[in-house]
């Protein structure tokens, strides 16, 4: 057993979830049990995953996208109200981390999907979001780009969409996971050879044909599997806790 508070401790630090101006509350936003055995993992807080986190006999669930947004109404919806009798009745703690774990340059989701597809991280910030650069450029000597194509559909495991209006040859990538398509407008204004995101964009199609780049939506659940994944690895070796990752597979 490991003490909530602790874990919440050790993840808000980790991803220097403080220092973030988010579109909301990032760390704890449920608490639930205070003493935790197992940890599930999931790209979003929802019915669906707060039903299964409970059944697994879980107390806490960590997650990319929360419950609570800066935009939704003060009020609870029935909705809203249901999902947090789920965790509440369960017991269960539901903590969230947005930009952070996007952003993170070692366990963040666009970090690993750069390491995955064989790039090299660059140093340059890339795709700034309320003040902080959350994407990354990879560099690499040389991927074909058929050959690109078949890696993101191997990492993700699905198929993406592609504009294949790039070079040949890709050297140099940015990566933005999510609903990052208007980043596109970044990737050709720095000449990178292929811009990978999770949601496609109406105007992705010109965008990538007139800067000549490759435009790759792989879908925004597909791309963000993986950052909070690996938190649940950590928080798992780190405090002998049990971990599962819960896949509820959106086609978005």
């Amino acid at each position: 057993m490991a003490r909530r508070d602790e874990i919440i401790r050790f993840c808000d630090e980790l991803l220097e979830a403080r220092d973030w101006e988010d579109y909301g509350p990032n760390g704890l936003q449920v608490p639930g049990a205070p003493e935790v055995a197992r940890i599930v993992t999931g790209v979003s807080a929802h019915r669906e995953l707060l039903e299964r986190a409970v059944a697994s006999g879980a107390q806490l669930a960590l997650v990319h996208h929360g419950l609570f947004w800066d935009s939704q109404p003060r009020s609870l919806t029935d909705q809203m109200a249901d999902r947090l009798r789920i965790a509440l009745e369960g017991g269960l703690s539901v903590a969230a981390y947005l930009l952070p774990l996007g952003a993170h340059r070692e366990i963040g989701n666009n970090a690993l999907l750069c390491e995955g597809l064989g790039f090299e991280l660059d140093d340059r910030p890339f795709a700034e979001v309320r003040g902080r650069a959350v994407g990354v450029i990879g560099r690499s000597d040389g991927i074909d780009a058929v050959a690109l194509v078949r890696r993101v559909a191997e990492l993700v495991g699905r198929e993406p969409l592609v504009f294949d209006a790039g070079p040949a040859e890709v050297s140099s990538i940015g990566i933005v996971s999510g609903a990052g398509a208007a980043v596109i407008e970044e990737a050709v204004g720095l000449g990178l050879d292929a811009f990978l995101t999770g949601e496609p964009a109406e105007h992705a199609m010109a965008d990538a044909r007139e800067g000549s780049v490759h435009f790759i939506a792989a879908g925004h659940y597909a791309t963000e599997t993986f950052g909070v994944r690996r938190l649940g690895e950590i928080v798992a070796q780190r405090f002998g806790v049990d971990h599962e990752f819960i896949e509820v597979p959106n086609p978005i």
